[in-house]
């Protein structure tokens, strides 16, 4: 093993679990299933409009993708930890350590949800919904309204790890601290490219939203880089 790439290593640590959390995730997506109207309600408290459904199987394929939505939701932090255990093996990271970024993946990735449904969810269906008049009222699929929501949500979860990804980067020699200083304006495009990709509306609102807490995000690693002394 000690010729073996790290990228090797870590699919090999991965695929001893990988097959129990999908059984898993199989079989509380099951369970979560008969509560899903309640989760519907939750999530559309944010849209003061009804929701509708064009073929007959659109709203028991929205309650199944929100049942989904919930149990990816839930096992964070199992997949967080079967994650660093697997990417730390051929990076020889400390057991600690290993700990640590367990807790703080699964930390910032809430965090970032929970900005997502309080703040940025918010805003987003108000301003869209905005562009409605007397003439213009909206009709709102359950299908792209779930979409919309469990992706915008999922997506801020995960680019709020980027501060975790750029310290785990400059601790194992892969990038340094002066290298993110330096590659500013590069991260700035990328983030266009990520926010574009992610936002499930292609509207220049919706991509700022991500695109500038994001960049934030950006100078946050940077700064606790720093503080951490890590060049």
């Amino acid at each position: 093993m000690a010729h073996t790439s790290p990228l090797v290593i870590i699919l090999l640590e991965l695929r001893r679990t990988i097959r129990t959390l999908i059984l898993t995730t199989f079989v509380l997506t099951l369970v979560i299933f008969i509560l899903s109207p309640s989760l519907l309600d939750i999530v559309q408290s944010h849209l003061a409009e009804k929701l509708y459904f064009f073929s007959v199987a659109e709203p028991f394929l929205s309650h199944v993708k929100l049942s989904l939505f919930a149990s990816l939701y839930g096992l964070i932090p199992w997949a967080a930890t079967l994650f660093w255990m697997a990417i730390g093996k051929p990076f020889s990271v400390r057991r600690r350590d290993t700990v640590l970024f367990v807790v703080f993946t699964c930390l910032l990735f809430y965090a970032g949800t929970l900005f997502c449904y309080f703040v940025t969810l918010p805003l987003g269906i108000k301003f869209l919904l905005g562009f409605g008049s007397a003439e213009l009222q909206p009709v709102i699929s359950i299908s792209r309204f779930v979409n919309f929501s469990t992706i915008f949500i999922l997506a801020f979860g995960g680019i709020f790890e980027l501060p975790l990804l750029m310290i785990f980067c400059a601790r194992v020699g892969v990038c340094t601290r002066q290298f993110f200083e330096r590659q500013r304006r590069v991260a700035v495009l990328v983030i266009a490219i990520i926010a574009a990709m992610l936002t499930p509306t292609p509207d220049i609102v919706n991509m700022l939203m991500m695109g500038g807490p994001l960049y934030l995000l950006y100078e946050a690693g940077i700064v606790t880089l720093m503080l951490m002394r890590i060049r």
